[in-house]
């Protein structure tokens, strides 16, 4: 995994405080091999409740690691029983758990 146990700890914690307590966060993408170069932070959010509002929710994560983090692109792939599955979902469900 390509981040530092301090980027984690900072994804982890905004995770939960945008999503719950109760949020999964998975790594996926490149960023969570470590033989590949580059990459944004392609995180999986898997909830079990439904969420009002998903791509808001998402938005202020994105919003909130780019303050925390610096500016970069980051991507975050929201699961809950409300939303439609696709077929990303099943790859970043595949991620690494954070």
């Amino acid at each position: 995994m390509r981040l530092s146990q301090q980027q984690a700890n900072i994804i982890k914690a905004l995770a939960k405080e945008v999503f719950g307590q109760d949020a999964s966060i998975k790594l996926f993408g490149s960023r969570a091999d470590d033989s590949k170069r580059g990459g944004d932070i392609d995180l999986f959010i898997e909830l079990q409740q439904p969420i009002e509002q998903p791509v808001m929710a998402s938005a202020r994560l994105e919003a909130k690691l780019m303050q925390a983090l610096g500016l970069q692109k980051i991507d975050v792939i929201v699961s809950a029983p409300n939303i439609a599955k696709m077929p990303i979902h099943d790859i970043a469900s595949q991620g690494v758990r954070l």
